[in-house]
């Protein structure tokens, strides 16, 4: 059974995710805290294999328990519990970018707590993050870290940024980056598209991705994230921010633009449609497909109607299939350069791991060079 450490400073909350957790023969309630101190004191001295953390609490706040895990290189794979306010979703990408691995959105009463797709979605969460590869302080001590053979072939393609570039300033090393984009300078006439899917450990390694791209990317990018509503409008506001490029939530008729990054809104599947001669957003209601809302199927079938010479498909970390059967359709009658994050670098290889199982990925890319690679592909203006 896989040991839980349940911190919440509410009792009844506490009461509830244990009894949900407890109810499943793969999970056990190791221990319980009621702030982010206690949760430390108890993570110093044992190891869990999956921690559930409640943000708001007094004495130590979640995320002050991350960046102390952080500084005290303490392995810990986190799901955070969280508000579906906007402010609440701002609060959990901090947390997402301080090593959580996941999140949970709390129900807005006890009764909806009770309900299955609650439970389901939350022991699957559990499930997925207890299994993964990634701690909050990066690559757990239980990973190998290895390479497949294909993944390895991938390394050796000329340029690549030297790796000295991670260990120099974020500024020297997007100037390093500018630079090697601008020997891949494009002539303006080709038209092309770069389309991102990702789930879990997607907010973080956006963050490794988009503001590496340079302003005058010869592409726009649309990205399917799974995530609710609230959530990608803050993600996408705080990759604005860190990015050269633009970066918006997609809006309904938004024309695709160069140098534009467009996510996907929660809770609508976001289609590519051509209108009025020009590539735009439309979004619809359809069921959840692959149990999410978004769905990057929907996102990569629908570009086969639009007008361009290639699609750049870029699959990151995540749980399950999403992408596969969208590029296998989109396959039959677009040209595509199909790249797969490699599998050391996910927080979750699911996603990634079916389209390289499916044969379609071209290129399997670590997550620090998937910026470069699609500069490579599409140029710069």
């Amino acid at each position: 059974m896989k040991k839980v450490l349940v911190v919440d400073d509410s009792a009844l909350m506490r009461r509830v995710l244990c009894d949900i957790i407890e109810q499943d023969k793969r999970f056990r309630v190791e221990d319980r805290a009621v702030n982010g101190l206690e949760a430390l004191e108890l993570l110093r001295k044992k190891q869990y294999d999956v921690v559930v953390l409640d943000i708001n609490m007094p004495v130590m706040t979640g995320l002050e328990l991350l960046e102390n895990l952080q500084k005290e290189k303490i392995n810990a794979r986190v799901i955070t519990v969280s508000t579906d306010t906007y402010e609440g979703s701002r609060t959990t990408l901090d947390a997402l970018a301080l090593g959580a691995l996941d999140f949970i959105q709390k129900p807005g009463s006890v009764k909806d707590c009770k309900l299955d797709s609650f439970k389901n979605k939350f022991l699957e969460i559990l499930d997925v993050v207890s299994e993964s590869k990634m701690s909050v302080i990066g690559i757990s001590s239980s990973s190998t870290g290895a390479r497949t053979s294909i993944a390895r072939k991938t390394l050796d393609r000329k340029p690549v940024i030297n790796g000295e570039t991670r260990n120099k300033t974020d500024e020297t090393a997007r100037a390093e980056f500018r630079k090697l984009a601008s020997n891949f300078s494009s002539t303006g006439k080709s038209n092309k598209i770069v389309a991102i899917a990702s789930s879990t450990g997607g907010p973080k390694a956006l963050q490794d991705v988009v503001p590496k791209l340079p302003k005058n990317l010869c592409a726009p990018v649309v990205i399917v994230q799974h995530m609710p509503p609230n959530f990608t409008k803050s993600l996408s506001d705080r990759l604005n921010q860190l990015s050269e490029v633009n970066v918006k939530e997609a809006e309904e008729g938004d024309v695709l633009e160069n140098g534009w990054v467009y996510i996907a809104r929660g809770g609508s599947h976001l289609n590519v449609v051509m209108k009025d001669g020009q590539a735009r957003i439309h979004y619809t209601d359809e069921p959840p497909r692959e149990g999410v809302k978004p769905c990057a199927n929907y996102m990569y079938e629908s570009l086969s109607e639009v007008r361009c010479d290639q699609v750049i498909c870029v699959v990151m970390t995540g749980m399950g299939a999403d992408a596969t059967q969208g590029i296998t359709n989109l396959k039959k009658t677009k040209k595509l350069q199909v790249i797969a994050q490699e599998e050391s670098t996910c927080a979750v290889y699911g996603m990634p791991k079916s389209i390289v199982n499916a044969g379609l990925a071209d290129r399997i890319i670590p997550l620090k060079d998937i910026a470069q690679e699609i500069v490579l592909n599409v140029g710069v203006r």
